[in-house]
C-alpha cells in the first residue's frame, strides 16, 4: 500500500447483462477482499435511476457488507442529504452504529445524486440544497450527546456521534466542511477541475472542532491495475468506452453494447466523459503505487479513495488485490 491511507467507493455496479443480486453479490467479496489487504474503509455512493449502479439504498447496503465483514469502515459516500431528513438519516446510521460500533462513516452531499424527474419522484424540493448547511447542523445534534429539553431527539442515534464527512466538486462543500471543522472529500475521481482550489481553501480556512482539530482531506482517484502496465493500459482503454456506454445509454430504451460505445469515445460528449476521469492511476503494481503517492502528494490530501471502475466485477476485484499487494 501507499504511504497514504487507501478506501475505496463502491457503486455496487451492475455488469453489462448481469443482476442486481450479483452486483451485491460482489460487493461483499469486494469488501472482505478489502479487509483483508488492509484499506481503511468503504464508501457506497447514493444515485437513484442509474440501471447500472446498485447502491442507492445505501445505509440497507452498508447493513449488509458490515454483516459480512469484521473490522473493516463502512460509509456513505455519500447520502446526499437534500433527499432526505436529517433525523431519518441519523436513525438510519444511529442503528448502524449501535450495531457495528467504530466501523460507520456518515458523508453527506449537497447534490440530489440523479435527474431533475427522480428528484421529484423523491418528494423533494430543489430548495432543500439551499438547507444542506442547516440540515448538516441538525443531523449533528441528533447525533451529539444532547438531550435538549422539548425537542425531538433521534432514538437510535443520540450518543452515538457518527462521524461526518463533507463531500463536495466545488468549493462550497470545502467551506462548509472548513468552517464546521469536519473531514472533507473531493469528487475529483469524476470532477476534477477543482480539485486544487478545493483542497487549498479547506486547508486554508479551516476551523478547529473538538472532535477534528486539525483539517483531515480526501480525494477520489480512479485506479486500473493488472498483472502489467500494458496490460493495465488496455483495462483502462476498456474502461473509458464503458464509462461513455454508461453515460451515454441513459434515458434509451436499449443500453449502448460495447462496440457501439466505442464508435462514440471521439465525440464532443465522448471526450466529456472520458475527460471525467483525469485522475487515474494506471499500471502494474509498482506504477500503480508510484501515480497513487504522487496524486497524493499533488492533491495535498490524507487519504485516497480508490475506485476502481473496470468494466467487469472480476476485473475489479482484480484492482483491488493488486492495489494492495503494492
Amino acid at each position: 500500500m501507499t504511504a497514504t491511507p487507501l478506501s475505496i467507493l463502491d457503486l455496487a455496479t451492475v455488469e453489462a447483462n448481469g443482476t442486481i443480486a450479483d452486483a451485491f453479490h460482489h460487493s461483499v467479496e469486494m469488501a472482505q477482499l478489502a479487509e483483508t489487504g488492509g484499506y481503511t474503509r468503504i464508501w457506497y455512493a447514493e444515485h437513484h435511476n442509474m440501471p447500472s449502479i446498485a447502491s442507492s439504498a445505501t445505509s440497507v447496503l452498508i447493513a449488509h457488507i458490515a454483516a459480512h465483514t469484521q473490522t473493516i469502515g463502512l460509509g456513505s459516500g455519500g447520502v446526499m442529504l437534500p433527499n432526505h431528513s436529517p433525523l431519518v438519516i441519523a436513525e438510519q446510521f444511529g442503528t448502524l452504529a449501535e450495531l457495528h460500533p467504530g466501523r460507520i462513516h456518515l458523508g453527506l452531499g449537497r447534490a440530489p445524486g440523479t435527474d431533475g424527474a427522480t428528484f421529484r419522484a423523491l418528494r423533494r424540493t430543489y430548495e432543500a440544497a439551499d438547507n444542506f448547511p442547516a440540515d448538516v447542523a441538525e443531523l449533528q445534534k441528533y447525533l451529539s450527546d444532547e438531550l435538549p429539553r422539548k425537542a425531538v431527539n433521534a432514538y437510535p442515534g443520540r450518543g452515538t456521534r457518527v462521524p461526518i464527512t463533507i463531500l463536495g466538486s466545488s468549493l462550497f462543500g470545502a467551506s462548509l466542511a472548513a468552517q464546521y471543522g469536519l473531514p472533507y472529500s473531493f469528487a475529483s475521481h469524476f470532477a476534477p477541475q477543482a480539485l486544487k482550489s478545493a483542497i487549498q481553501h479547506y486547508r486554508s480556512h479551516y476551523v478547529p472542532s473538538e472532535a477534528h482539530p486539525e483539517p483531515y482531506a480526501s480525494a477520489g482517484v480512479n485506479v486500473a491495475a493488472a498483472d502489467t502496465d500494458a496490460e493495465a493500459e488496455a483495462l483502462f482503454a476498456r474502461t473509458e468506452v464503458n464509462r461513455v456506454r454508461q453515460f451515454l445509454s441513459r434515458g434509451r430504451e436499449e443500453e449502448l453494447n460495447f462496440d457501439e460505445a466505442s464508435q462514440l469515445v471521439d465525440t464532443p460528449a465522448g471526450r466529456e466523459i472520458r475527460g471525467m476521469m483525469q485522475y487515474t492511476a494506471i499500471g502494474g503494481p509498482t506504477r500503480v503505487r508510484e501515480e497513487l503517492e504522487a496524486f497524493a502528494k499533488f492533491a495535498d490530501v490524507d487519504e485516497l479513495v480508490t475506485v476502481h471502475a473496470a468494466p467487469t466485477r472480476a476485473e475489479q476485484l482484480e484492482s483491488v488485490r493488486l492495489t494492495a499487494q503494492a
